[in-house]
């Protein structure tokens, strides 16, 4: 039986240099910096899907994101994650990725680190149905980005969406 935790997950040093694989469940343990992938889905009309994660999730349960994507698994580049876990979480295949920027987050609470991940940040425009993937996302919609910024006032959303919603944004 598939087991998510036991995915083998690409750490990183602070410089995004490869250092190790481990499980998932490992890194998460030890907040180890691994590298995620992040695309932003936009519609025709320049709306932003957003999803709420599910309850289940093993960071920020609960919580909206601005982005399809996760962890990127050993031997996976960017691109390959970022166009796999589009397909796992929306059902979104054969798009064109624009590529954005990269970024490094660390999540702290309490003086410990939560998160620490180095992001790469791609967006796809799609008009077509959208397949949710059930043990992840719980639910989604399109919103404009007025809406989404008064949402993020009073939801919570994902810190590291915080963070690539408002540069991806500022940058225009």
């Amino acid at each position: 039986m598939y087991n998510p935790a036991e995915e083998q997950v690409q750490i990183v040093d602070e410089s995004n240099r490869e250092t190790d694989v481990v499980p998932r469940r490992v890194m998460r343990e030890k907040c180890l910096i691994h590298r995620a992938s992040y695309v932003l889905v936009f519609n025709s009309k320049n709306e932003l899907f957003i999803q709420q994660r599910t309850m289940t999730k093993d960071v920020y349960p609960g919580f909206y994101d601005i982005a399809a994507g996760g962890v990127v698994l050993a031997g996976e580049t960017y691109l390959e994650s970022a166009t796999r876990e589009l397909a796992e979480e929306l059902g979104i295949t054969g798009v064109d990725l624009t590529h954005h920027f990269d970024f490094f987050f660390e999540d702290m609470r309490n003086g410990k680190p939560v998160n620490r991940v180095w992001g790469d940040v791609w967006s796809c425009v799609y008009d077509g149905e959208l397949t949710l993937q059930k043990e992840e996302v719980e639910s989604g919609m399109f919103v404009g980005e007025e809406r989404l910024f008064r949402m993020a006032e009073t939801e919570k959303f994902t810190p590291d969406g915080l963070v690539v919603m408002n540069r991806f944004f500022k940058q225009g």
